[in-house]
């Protein structure tokens, strides 16, 4: 798993993009507070090396929840930049601060 950050100069947006290793895996997202959690707004595409990647435009100066889908199970991110308890799901997020 992992997370790169490419910030814009001409822009407060920062590109991240978001991978996970899942080589027998079928369809994987990307969910979370940027996108309204919709596993429609962030399908990642699978590399013929079974890794399946996606990029997102985030604002700077921000930090957001996700986790990624991973054929239907909620897995996070173990690069993510921190964890956060979510009552909600009564399980922990992965952070990504931008």
């Amino acid at each position: 798993m992992a997370i790169k950050k490419q910030y814009l100069k001409s822009k407060p947006i920062c590109k991240v993009t978001f991978s996970i290793e899942a080589p027998d895996a079928k369809k994987v997202v990307v969910v979370g507070s940027f996108n309204d959690w919709n596993a429609k707004k962030a399908p990642l595409k699978k590399l013929k090396n079974g890794t399946f990647k996606a990029t997102v435009d985030l604002d700077k100066d921000s930090s957001y929840e996700f986790k990624y889908v991973v054929d239907g199970e909620f897995v996070n991110d173990t690069a993510a930049d921190a964890y956060a308890w979510n009552d909600f799901a009564g399980a922990e997020n992965s952070i990504v601060t931008v």
